[in-house]
């Protein structure tokens, strides 16, 4: 019979525990610190790119976890410099601090950038401002507050299902009235904005199968707006040489209000509102409306709506709404939303930026250089405010170029330049003061039904009522100037002394 020979438990060949680190030295691509929900849940995506990682945490339990699922695991203090030399850090891309322990991962980045490589891209987890400027401090690229990120996070979809509700709303308005004539209105003397939002409208009303026609009142007078509808060849057509009640059914575009900045009748029923500037108390009576008065252009407004409907935008509608929100957003300078600088990162591909080159550089009418002399020549200042009387104007288009001008004289934070037409008062503004809102003083100065806009660009239109029956055309401009001064000042609560 065979003897069976006895093991001394003394003598039995030990095995490596399997937290203790291999002798030769894991090189990994990342390097995870922390594997709570969150650093797990990076992990979990780096492995699904095929990317080489480990994970470093304090708990046992949950590395012991990890390797049950196949991950490069090390249990260790990421605090603990010592840590970092289970690791051959040579073939580092970057390393990701994502415990919800402040200290430890401050501690963490200070190895890392001393120990590592101050090149070494980090990025790291805070849970708050004050720690996330520190962390940055010691040296992180990167610094995430998750609250915030969630909060980002959902913002954005409630953003996107506004979105798509809005598109469905007027797909269903749309689909309701395929078989009638739709009339586009813009605003009297309408600009790139206006136009560009009216042709996307149009476009759209298109793919369902309805036929509509843009209507404007008053003149087409900038030099850059001419050139603009010559260009790129917009069908407009004149609101006095069509009879409106024609259409059955009207749509707003960059106006809100019938009757106000628009020919048509005070009481008329509107299909669509389409607009960027905000109406306040203003009652709308239309079966849809989308007024969004945070966005600098109605063009960008439109271009979410092509861009929710997935519909085929020709390279002349992308130029145009391009160059809309780049001229009410004056090239993003003035009320600019991040949908304006989304909308326009998405049609720059499709635009045609020959003829953009061609609108930025129009030739200046004598007209306008005439009112820029008289805004000069007249300008009155009052502390940082300049109002200006250029006297009779022929194209109120001049009047915002000359406000624009001026608000560039040193110590000018507000610009207002008007003049007199046949039978009324227009007024433009441009202003950069925190403190007032232009819009809001247009209005206490003139009324709401005659101005609006926005905090650093207003317009308004007197009627020169009782001013008309002046003796002659030097008396009435007088009148007005004094009138119109006193009214602006008095809004604004400037005392009347020039200095």
């Amino acid at each position: 019979m065979a003897s069976v020979k006895a093991t001394n438990p003394s003598t039995k060949t030990k095995t490596k525990p399997s937290y203790l680190p291999a002798k030769s030295k894991i090189k990994p691509t990342y390097l995870v610190l922390g594997s709570g929900s969150i650093g797990f849940a990076v992990a979990k995506e780096l492995r699904e790119l095929d990317k080489d990682l480990v994970i470093i945490d304090k708990d046992p339990a949950k590395i012991e976890t990890l390797r049950e699922e196949e991950y490069e695991a090390i249990q260790g203090d990421i605090s603990n410099p010592e840590t970092l030399n289970q690791i051959n850090v040579r073939n580092l891309t970057a390393v990701l601090v994502l415990s919800s322990d402040n200290e430890s991962n401050k501690s963490a980045i200070e190895n890392i950038k001393k120990l590592v490589s101050p090149d070494v891209y980090c990025v790291a987890r805070a849970s708050d401002v004050i720690n996330k400027k520190e962390m940055e401090s010691k040296g992180a690229d990167y610094v995430i507050i998750p609250s915030r990120v969630v909060a980002t996070s959902l913002a954005r979809t409630l953003e996107r299902a506004e979105s798509m509700r809005r598109g469905t709303k007027l797909t269903r308005w749309l689909k309701d009235i395929a078989d009638k004539k739709l009339g586009v209105v813009v605003h009297d003397n309408p600009d790139p904005d206006a136009i560009a939002s009216a042709m996307a409208l149009k476009e759209i009303a298109k793919t369902y199968g309805i036929e509509s026609t843009i209507f404007y009142h008053g003149e087409i007078g900038h030099q850059e707006n001419k050139a603009f509808v010559n260009l790129l060849d917009i069908d407009l057509n004149r609101m006095e040489e069509t009879d409106i009640s024609d259409f059955q059914n009207i749509a707003l575009v960059d106006c809100a209000v019938p009757g106000s900045n628009n020919m048509l009748d005070r009481d008329t029923h509107v299909g669509i509102v389409l607009d960027h500037h905000p109406v306040e108390d203003a009652e709308i009576d239309a079966d849809y409306i989308d007024i969004r008065p945070n966005i600098g252009a109605t063009a960008t407004i439109l271009t979410k709506y092509l861009q929710e409907l997935n519909i085929d935008i020709t390279s002349n509608l992308a130029t145009a709404l391009l160059y809309g929100i780049r001229t009410d957003t004056q090239d993003f300078k003035r009320n600019t939303d991040p949908a304006d600088l989304s909308a326009a990162s998405f049609l720059y591909p499709l635009a045609d930026h020959e003829i953009l080159e061609q609108l930025e550089r129009p030739s200046i009418a004598t007209e306008t250089l005439e009112v820029f002399g008289e805004a000069i020549k007249n300008r009155q200042v009052f502390g940082s405010y300049l109002l200006s009387n250029v006297g009779t104007v022929r194209d109120r288009d001049t009047l915002p170029q000359a406000a624009d001008y001026l608000l560039n004289l040193e110590g000018i934070s507000t610009s207002i330049v008007f003049g007199v037409s046949k039978d009324k008062i227009y007024l433009s503004g441009r202003s950069n003061d925190i403190k007032i809102n232009l819009g809001d003083v247009m209005k206490r100065a003139f009324g709401e039904q005659s101005a609006g806009g926005h905090a650093t660009a207003a317009a308004a239109q007197v009627p020169l009522g009782v001013f008309s029956a002046a003796k002659d055309r030097q008396t009435l401009l007088r009148l007005v100037n004094e009138a119109v001064v006193k009214k602006i000042l008095s809004a604004v609560g400037v005392e009347e002394a020039e200095d």
